[in-house]
This record gives structure tokens, C-alpha cells and sequence, in this order.
């Protein structure tokens, strides 16, 4: 679930929660409202947690001088490493 998914939730569980005064019989919006409101904040600290987790870039370059032919060789390297 991203940020924003985690707003429009909680959005819309404020609207049924505290903005709509309408009675249904089979089923609570008050409840529904207050359901969609933790579940919107759950994606929010999902959503930042996703956001701030740190990725390092990890690239290697080695030059060298093949004693054959004389040429160059450079060789590259990179990758990711996850710090969590």
C-alpha cells in the first residue's frame, strides 16, 4: 500500500466516521468509518517506512595493463546492498 492509498483512507474514514449523518440499517458507517481510518493510518507508517529505507550503491573499477598485448583493461562492477 502506497502514501497516498494510506491518505485517501484515512479520508475516507473521516468522511463516514464524523461528516455523514445517515442511518443504515444492515450496517454501522460509524464503525466502517473508524476501520478505514486505522487502516489508512497503517498504510501512512507503511508508506513512510517504504520511503526512508536507506539503499547503498556499491560500484568497483579496476584498471589494469594486460602484459600481452599492452591494452587497457578496465573492468566495472556495481551492485545494491540492502542496509535493513
Amino acid at each position: 500500500m502506497s502514501l497516498g492509498a494510506g491518505i485517501f483512507l484515512f479520508v475516507i474514514g473521516a468522511i463516514l466516521a464524523f461528516a455523514l449523518n445517515v442511518q443504515v440499517t444492515w450496517i454501522d458507517l460509524h464503525l466502517v468509518g473508524y476501520i478505514l481510518m486505522v487502516a489508512g493510518v497503517v498504510g501512512i507508517i507503511l508508506g513512510i517506512i517504504l520511503l526512508t529505507r536507506r539503499r547503498r550503491s556499491v560500484a568497483t573499477t579496476q584498471t589494469s595493463v594486460d602484459p600481452a598485448t599492452g591494452d587497457r583493461v578496465t573492468r566495472r562492477t556495481s551492485g545494491e546492498d540492502d542496509l535493513i
